[in-house]
């Protein structure tokens, strides 16, 4: 469809940004920092920012690593976008063709894996581009643009959403990069994220002298006599419990998973001691509320009976509680439309040179053709939608997760993948994990996500700020679907009664005698 001369202006400043958003890109992924722990990241976000003229909030929702910045242009709507930045464990990864960890890191720290270098930063540029056309077009509205740390652990959305900082939008774009098919260069139609609970669950032996015969009289921690069993061995059986039950914890319909992970174990030398503290996070992945409270109820009696097999007490603490998502075609047609105009990301004779080389490092004979095929081709999202729903039974109306989808619930929400470089694989074989890592980090191969993302955002944005008619139509959808908006009869209110959970031992980065460092010592020697 025709673009106004506020849209073109915008595509013309994400074409000025071009080597600042590679640069952006780069920086955030050179950072690597995990869910919690976005120190730098966050920082440098609140600073470019107020640089360009936006009022910044730090700390926002009592976490230490989110923000929300405003800028104004007088009387019109409010325009919501957002950036993520968090990192994972595990995946340290260089900008390059080998595999090898960043500078003096080991790989055990943390690297970008979906990216989120790529989100931020794309979502970033649509955000200057959508404010440079206002200003030169004289376009009125609000524009909010939240930092969210933590989304690999689904932590600050539901947070912000149960505060507030998603009312009054009259929409919100949620970008992400992605390769896997169908989602690529694509909108969500019907067939949105599912709940998420995730929780931690944390065993003390502060008493283990307690621990005795079956008269109550305490038995001396001795060297020779019977122990505590203690927090580690809590936690162990918590564990296993947990998986031999896990079949029967829901269903077998509907997709869903439910991963673990142990944050704290020990805090006791080898020695004759019980350990006195130990923690292990569990992630619930449901298409519904309701699945998720079942294996939570589970969850806790695991807890409570290992805690009572093995002298110990114990605590659930909250991580998060997402919501499903819930649909809005005006908005996904809106974003559609200027996805179309934009088209997909391509990939260049840099890019592609860069890909080779991956290949013949890892023996693969290098492609003349080595990217997928359908990153740089659009699917509709009708069409996306009805090959998503293949492997899914009729009812099911949530699939995977991510917490956007407390978005949802506050203001007309499109959710929209950009296709993120990924190779080619010859019959049988699969590449390694820090492939698709690097390909994220390294400009060449990256920037065309970031690039797309950035126009695909500010056409939409300024679209919906100059089209009173779409604006109605998205707020109508929104009202129909909730019943009546936010505290309408089928509005879902925010699950989240839980303070941000920024005190755990989350992985960090670290500053000791030995230099910076990840909360794993490198290793003196790189194999195990």
């Amino acid at each position: 469809m025709p673009i106004s001369a506020a849209q073109t202006s915008a595509l013309t400043y994400v074409d000025t940004l071009r080597a600042d958003l590679s640069d952006w890109t780069a920086q955030i992924f050179s950072y690597g920092e995990t869910a919690w722990r976005e120190y730098e990241s966050a920082a440098w976000y609140v600073d470019l920012l107020r640089k360009q003229g936006f009022s910044v909030e730090e700390g926002s929702a009592g976490m230490p690593t989110a923000f929300c910045a405003e800028w104004s242009n007088g009387p019109g709507p409010t325009i919501g976008m957002y950036a993520e930045y968090d990192a994972v464990p595990g995946n340290c990864q260089a900008a390059t063709t080998k595999r090898e960890p960043r500078d003096g890191l080991s790989f055990e720290a943390g690297g970008h894996t979906d990216p989120h270098s790529a989100l931020g930063v794309g979502s970033l540029g649509g955000l200057l581009a959508t404010r440079a056309a206002m200003q030169r077009h004289n376009i009125g509205g609000t524009l909010r643009f939240t930092g969210e740390p933590a989304e690999k652990v689904r932590g600050s959305k539901p947070i912000h959403a149960a505060q507030g900082y998603y009312d009054g939008l009259d929409g919100m774009f949620s970008f992400h990069p992605f390769y896997m098919l169908p989602m690529c260069n694509t909108v969500r139609w019907d067939t949105h994220c599912g709940a998420a609970y995730s929780m931690i669950y944390r065993f003390v032996c502060d008493q283990p002298e307690a621990w005795g015969r079956s008269d109550d009289a305490p038995i001396p921690q001795s060297h020779s006599a019977v122990r505590a069993p203690g927090a580690n061995d809590a936690l162990m059986t918590m564990y296993m419990a947990s998986k031999a039950l896990r079949d029967s914890m829901l269903t077998h319909q509907g997709g869903w998973s439910i991963s673990e992970a142990i944050l704290t174990a020990g805090q006791a030398t080898a020695d004759n001691l019980p350990a006195g503290l130990a923690e292990i996070q569990y992630m619930i992945r449901v298409p519904t509320i309701a699945m998720a409270e079942q294996v939570t109820s589970v969850l806790d009696r695991n807890a409570a009976a290992a805690a009572a097999m093995t002298g110990c007490r114990y605590g659930r603490h909250w991580v998060s509680k997402s919501r499903p998502g819930l649909a809005n075609h005006a908005m996904a047609n809106l974003v559609w439309d200027a996805l179309q105009t934009v088209g997909p990301p391509r990939w260049d004779k840099a890019a592609k040179t860069v890909a080779r080389e991956i290949q013949a490092n890892l023996g693969v004979e290098a492609m003349d053709e080595p990217f997928i095929d359908e990153m740089e081709k659009l699917i509709s999202p009708q069409d996306a939608d009805a090959i998503l729903r293949r492997d899914l039974a009729p009812s099911q109306l949530n699939s995977t997760s991510d917490d956007y989808t407390d978005m949802s619930w506050h203001a007309p929400t499109a959710r929209f993948y950009i296709a993120r470089p990924a190779l080619k694989a010859p019959a049988g074989y699969t590449y390694p994990v820090w492939v698709s890592n690097a390909l994220g980090g390294i400009p060449a191969t990256i920037d065309p996500t970031v690039l797309c993302a950035a126009k695909t955002l500010a056409l939409s944005a300024i679209r919906l700020l100059e089209d009173e008619t779409v604006r109605t139509a998205a707020k109508t959808e929104f009202l129909e679907r909730t019943g009546g908006g936010i505290g309408g009869s089928r509005w879902i209110p925010p699950l989240c009664d839980y303070p941000p959970p920024i005190d755990f031992r989350w992985p960090e980065y670290v500053t000791t005698a030995r230099g910076r460092d990840w909360w794993i010592p490198k290793p003196s020697t790189p194999e195990a």
